[in-house]
């Protein structure tokens, strides 16, 4: 592969087309603000390189980045590309991943709002994120230690699979669609409403009126800690090991809990069994 080390670029387009192409310790920054550095490129490795201008990698195949600094400056950085691994990378330009397909991210540092939209296939670990609008209608998702702070995160995902990740986040999961979270807190408001195979297995929720409207919900070795006006409209099957402050108007299902401040039954249609134990 040929090597480009040590240099700074800032004209437009700078490595257009290139192909099988290692770029080490060199900055993309410059009075002629140029754009689109690695547009239409092919088996790419970067390496300690310094983003500052947009759009540097558009439809690109076969894409390595490791210990790279994409700034604020650095906005919708990777799009239309597919066979990508991010390591070890600050990524802090607004849309940092859209319409990408296979993706790795490992131990990186993310701060951008609307980062990872219609990404199909995205691996994600050891890594901690900050957004709005996070993997908006993305799918096929693999989290592992994942700390998450923002609003609106995961809406319209499917086949995703979250272990061991910490959210703090409003509106998260709405309208996903075959969703497993394990092992992992979830704080917010209004949690995963609309949502369609959606299981929770040894997790702990936190938030006002979670789960509501909800199909094929499970719930299981679950704790919800401030969760009142809970599964309203909601088809559900859980299992719940502390108390619960309300429960509202769950449709079908049974809801097992140690105790519950209030349940309340005003929807003729609510057909929910709630057991305490």
């Amino acid at each position: 592969m040929e090597l480009i080390q040590n240099n700074v670029f800032d004209e437009e387009r700078a490595l257009y087309g290139k192909k099988d192409l290692v770029v080490r310790n060199c900055r993309f920054d410059g009075p002629a603000d140029g754009e689109s550095a690695f547009k239409e490129c092919a088996s790419i490795e970067a390496e300690d390189c310094y983003f500052n201008l947009r759009y540097p990698f558009w439809h690109d195949h076969g894409l390595k980045i490791t210990r790279g600094h994409m700034t604020e400056l650095c906005r919708a950085a990777l799009w239309y590309s597919d066979g990508v691994c991010i390591k070890d990378t600050k990524m802090h330009g607004i849309k940092a991943l859209r319409e990408c397909a296979d993706v790795t991210v490992e131990n990186c540092d993310i701060i951008s709002p609307e980062f990872g939209w219609s990404t199909r296939g995205i691996t994600m670990k050891d890594s901690t994120a900050e957004s709005e609008y996070f993997m908006m209608r993305s799918e096929d998702l693999k989290f592992t230690n994942v700390t998450f702070k923002g609003k609106y995160s995961f809406q319209y995902i499917k086949n995703a699979l979250f272990e061991n990740c910490n959210f703090d986040t409003k509106d998260a999961f709405w309208h996903g669609e075959n969703i497993l979270v394990r092992n992992s807190v979830v704080k917010g408001e209004y949690l995963a409403w609309y949502a369609d195979g959606l299981t929770f297995e040894n997790c702990t929720i936190i938030g006002t009126q979670p789960l509501c409207y909800c199909k094929n919900l499970k719930l299981v070795d679950c704790r919800m800690i401030g969760c009142d006006l809970s599964f309203e409209r909601s088809h559900v099957e859980a299992t719940l090991t502390a108390p619960v402050d309300s429960i509202k108007n769950p449709y079908s299902g049974t809801i097992t809990v140690p105790a519950v401040g209030e349940i309340i039954m005003d929807d003729e249609n609510a057909k929910g069994k709630v057991v305490i134990l």
